[in-house]
């Protein structure tokens, strides 16, 4: 196994380090622009020393992730002296390898390797880590490197190219990111009748995971219920009305939502052609 070392001490790095770490990795070494970061770090990695400047990082590991925010990715690098056979590795979704094209030059081999998770906090990240999906961008040997680590973690594996990074990533946002928005804008309502949005959190966590669970085992378009599923007109029509009583700036959501919608209710099978019509007038602004 390579031995590792980290620049970049927030939850990503973090959580990687304990996670490989406990898979048998030595994670010798990290540095970050926050000495209390990095202690913080070391603490959690055994055998990790804290190092005062990046480069010590690199005399210490044969593969150095970079586990900065994005866009400081490509300074860190390129302010490095990497030697010919060592590994640069990035865990960013939307950037692409090129971004270590200054390790590249040094003759250093690059990759990036992306956890389709959500880190709001380290804690949290490190119980999520195993069995996420992995998209990796590298050629060889880094490719197998890098798989080797997300099967460490029982992670799943997707491979992708320099032109898929961005597409995948807005992918991820609007699966995860966006249907955070969803729910505190949906939970924000509860405020209308004399309830708070941690009532709602509380409700909706239930459903939330019932959803999630026909996703995983039903999947689409079998897992999608609710009026425009049953093709239940009516009720899309009051929904429009109380939005427009309390929320109107929710309702250009509400409709390009359902429209999106209504072909999903028609691939189940339960929303037939006549009611999907009439759904989609009430849904047109």
């Amino acid at each position: 196994m390579p031995v590792l070392g980290f620049i970049g001490a927030g939850p990503v790095g973090t959580t990687f380090a304990v996670r490989l770490s406990e898979q048998g990795y030595r994670v010798a070494a990290v540095a970050d622009i926050s000495a209390a970061a990095a202690a913080r770090f070391a603490e959690r990695v055994p055998g990790c020393r804290v190092c005062p400047q990046n480069q010590a990082v690199l005399a210490a590991a044969d593969t150095v992730f970079i586990t900065t925010a994005d866009d400081f990715i490509a300074p860190v690098c390129s302010g490095l002296t990497w030697r010919p056979g060592q590994t640069a590795v990035h865990c960013s979704g939307a950037s692409t390898v090129q971004s270590l094209e200054a390790a590249r030059r040094q003759g250093a081999l690059v990759g990036s390797i992306h956890p389709c998770q959500s880190f709001s906090g380290i804690a949290q990240a490190i119980q999520n880590l195993p069995g996420s999906t992995f998209g990796i961008e590298a050629e060889e040997p880094v490719r197998s490197t890098l798989t080797d680590m997300a099967r460490a973690l029982k992670g799943e594996i997707v491979y992708l190219s320099s032109e898929d990074k961005v597409l995948y990533h807005a992918a991820a946002a609007i699966a995860c990111n966006y249907v955070t928005t969803l729910v505190k804008l949906a939970t924000d309502l509860w405020q209308n009748f004399g309830k708070n949005s941690a009532d709602g959190v509380k409700a909706y966590m239930p459903l939330l995971r019932g959803t999630l669970n026909n996703m995983e085992t039903v999947g689409f378009p079998g897992c999608l219920t609710g009026p425009i599923a049953r093709g239940d007109a009516a009720t899309v029509g009051r929904h429009l009305a109380a939005l427009e009583k309390y929320a109107p700036d929710l309702l250009p959501l509400y409709r390009e939502l359902g429209r999106f919608t209504v072909p999903i209710g028609q691939a189940k099978g339960s929303l037939a052609s006549a009611k999907a019509s009439e759904i989609l007038k009430l849904l047109s602004p």
